[in-house]
């Protein structure tokens, strides 16, 4: 599983979360880590920060084979509409709880094994 999310407290605590749910958890602060870690490591799932007016979230959605579980704090009609739209596995508004994000990743997970 790997995490991206810009603040450092909340990638932090998102990890720490992750991994004590038992999963293995990679964090990264930008996309562009996430993509140089990528050919070296693997990730079944992406739990990805959507930011203000950030299309290349959605575009690195559409670039990859695992499932997307969006996560923004960004609660406005453009942003819902665009999440919507994107097929993503998931999606949580911030703040969310543990287990509304600990079940978004078991269903992401599990959609990928039937795919």
């Amino acid at each position: 599983m790997a995490i991206v999310e810009k603040d450092a407290s909340i990638r932090q605590s998102l990890g720490r979360l992750v991994r004590s749910a038992g999963y293995a958890a990679e964090t990264f602060a930008s996309a562009k880590e996430f993509l140089a870690w990528l050919p070296k490591g693997q990730a079944a799932c992406l739990l990805l920060d959507i930011q203000k007016n950030d299309t290349s979230a959605f575009e690195l959605q559409e670039k990859l084979a695992v499932p997307v579980v969006f996560i923004t704090g960004n609660d406005d009609a453009a942003t819902r509409v665009r999440v919507q739209q994107s097929g993503a596995a998931g999606h949580l508004w911030k703040p969310f709880d543990e287990d509304a994000l600990l079940t978004a990743i078991r269903l992401a997970l599990g959609r990928k094994h039937e795919a």
